[in-house]
C-alpha cells in the first residue's frame, strides 16, 4: 500500500517552480502530475518519492548532476537505493542504483514508466 506523506497536501505552483529552479533540469512530467495530487509519498515497504520541497537537496547531496547527468533522483527504498528518472523524457523507465554508485551503466530497471512503478509499490 501507498500513502501520501502524513500531513502532505499537493505541492504549489511555487513549490514546483522552487524545486525547478533548484534542480536545473526539466522536471518529469509525471512527477509534477504526481505532486499535483500529494507532495510526496512512501510505501509500507519504505520506498520514499520526495517532495518537491526536498528533490533539491537530495540531489545536491548526492551530487547526481556529476555522476549521473541528466538524470533526477526521485526517491530511495529507505535501504541505500535510490529510483530516478531521465529528467528529459516524460516516458521515462524508473531506474535504481546503489546511492553509493550512481553510475548510470551499473542502472537497473525498475519499471517501464513512472505510472507503473507508483502502481506497484
Amino acid at each position: 500500500m501507498t500513502e501520501s506523506v502524513p500531513g502532505s497536501t499537493a505541492a504549489t505552483a511555487a513549490d514546483v517552480a522552487r524545486a525547478q529552479a533548484e534542480i536545473a533540469l526539466s522536471l518529469p512530467a509525471p512527477l509534477v502530475a504526481l505532486w499535483e495530487v500529494t507532495n510526496g509519498l512512501m510505501s509500507d515497504a519504505g520506498v520514499t518519492v520526495y517532495s518537491a520541497g526536498c528533490i533539491g537537496e537530495r540531489n545536491t547531496t548526492y551530487e547526481v548532476a556529476r555522476y549521473a547527468p541528466g538524470f533526477l533522483l526521485i526517491g530511495d527504498d529507505s535501504g541505500g537505493r535510490g529510483f530516478l528518472l531521465r529528467a528529459d523524457d516524460p516516458d521515462s523507465a524508473v531506474f535504481s542504483s546503489d546511492l553509493g554508485d550512481l553510475g548510470p551503466e551499473d542502472f537497473e530497471v525498475e519499471s517501464v514508466d513512472f505510472a507503473s512503478w507508483i502502481a506497484s509499490l
